[in-house]
């Protein structure tokens, strides 16, 4: 039997941007030219797409990072680097993504095809010829290519059915499912035979389908972990109808209406929303005799409690196509659409949210050491070639145009002390560089 992985968790990290490049005009007839180094390439984003024929998680069990392209470096003439390819990754419909660092849910991928930027790439480097001014017009320094975004990301899977078949092991979910569609589950008389949910898709005489989903049995405690029913209850929460399974034989020693209020109870402790969905009653096993003596009392009680109860025979189908025929039409009557409307472009088209913006902020750390911190400062030091004179210039002009030295000095700044932005550290001092 196949593995069904309903959950994963992965990183994705885009590429990071190219570098420029510094570099001058040699012509025969201009050996003296101006700046021409070319600016570097975007690093490459990371999308996740859904694939309509993916079933499960199974592929991010064996790999959990992904990697888009990097950028490349700048060539002289100011021609700039090639882009990084975008890395897209393959999901199932019926993925919803929760950003580990948001603690939330950012996404659910539902349609074939659609797509989540979920990791942008770093922006490439500028070459030297985009540092030219009046004032500066030989710049020998150019700047590195911006780092990547990484995400940490949780997808879990929640299968897209209409009809979720619901009830204790060996009730003859998985017979069920085999008898009214295509699909051919392993099915055997011992508990928990189903460990991965089964979809079987259902077609009518004028096409139309309805698809059904074997959910495995819930047993008491299943909203706590109990068995493997934490595992599979979130695969109800999509079906719009849910058909409760019982074994009217009662041959396992099991009372059939304990068991239908028990399983109705995971359903409410698990999710309130799931205990108000519509519920038919299957009453099966009805080639045996013990079943057809219960089904009497078993059908007035449940009748009595407002249920619609269709007494079947999984093993013979004896039946299921009456039964089949009910779930088609009250799904109708809650205006299920063969050919569901087709969705926007925005809504195949999605970003992640953003990481929180954060405020630029200095403050000392130790005697020696000061830090400032924020986004917009942080990645403009991490495209600084520290080891650029020129490059550093510069950079000290950034950190006044913006407010950072002011800040610096109000915080009690020494000649000397260490200021690290980010992951770049460096010396403060008053003097400039010499050219």
């Amino acid at each position: 039997m196949n593995t069904f992985i309903d959950e994963a968790e992965i990183t994705v990290r885009a590429g990071d941007g190219g570098d420029g490049i510094v570099s001058f005009r040699r012509e025969s007839y201009e050996p003296h030219g101006g700046p021409s180094g070319g600016d570097g390439g975007d690093g490459g984003d990371v999308y996740l797409e859904v694939k309509d024929d993916m079933r499960t998680l199974l592929d991010f069990k064996y790999r959990n990072l992904f990697k888009a392209e990097h950028g490349k470096t700048g060539t002289s003439k100011k021609h700039r680097g090639r882009n990084g390819e975008t890395l897209v990754i393959p999901v199932p419909p019926g993925t919803t993504v929760h950003d580990l660092d948001l603690k939330q849910q950012v996404a659910d991928l539902v349609y074939p095809g659609q797509r989540m930027l979920v990791a942008h790439g770093g922006k490439g480097g500028r070459g030297n010829a985009q540092f030219a001014t009046p004032s500066r017009q030989a710049p020998r320094f150019c700047q590195l290519g911006a780092p990547a975004e990484e995400r940490r990301l949780r997808l879990e899977l929640k299968l897209l059915a209409d009809v979720g078949i619901i009830g204790y092991p060996n009730v003859g979910k998985s017979s069920f499912i085999s008898v009214v569609s295509a699909a051919k589950p392993e099915v055997a008389a011992y508990p928990f035979t189903t460990l991965q949910p089964n979809l079987g898709v259902v077609q009518f005489e004028d096409f139309s389908t309805i698809v059904v989903a074997d959910l495995p049995g819930l047993i008491v405690g299943a909203h706590e972990g109990v068995g493997l029913g934490d595992q599979f209850l979130r695969h109800v929460e999509r079906t719009k109808l849910l058909v409760h399974m019982l074994d009217a034989s009662a041959l396992e020693g099991r009372d059939p209406l304990q068991d239908f209020r028990e399983i109705n109870h995971e359903l409410e402790m698990y999710d309130e929303s799931l205990a108000e969905l519509e519920q038919v009653v299957a009453l099966n096993k009805m080639d045996l005799p013990q079943a057809r003596e219960n089904e009497p009392e078993l059908r007035a009680t449940l009748e009595s409690e407002g249920y619609r109860v269709f007494a079947i025979s999984a093993a013979t189908s004896q039946g299921t196509e009456p039964l089949v025929d009910y779930l088609r039409e009250r799904l109708f009557a809650y205006g299920y659409e063969v050919e569901p409307e087709a969705p926007s472009e925005d809504q195949m088209e999605l970003q992640i949210l953003p990481l929180p913006w954060r405020k630029q902020a200095v403050r000392r750390l130790d005697e020696d050491t000061m830090e400032v911190s924020g986004s917009r400062i942080e990645r403009l030091a991490a495209t600084v070639d520290m080891d650029a004179d020129e490059a550093v210039a510069w950079f000290q002009e950034q950190l006044d145009e913006q407010g950072v030295l002011k800040a610096l000095r109000r915080e009690g700044v020494e000649e000397g002390d260490t200021i690290a932005i980010g992951r770049v550290e460096f010396v403060y001092t008053t003097q400039l560089p010499t050219k």
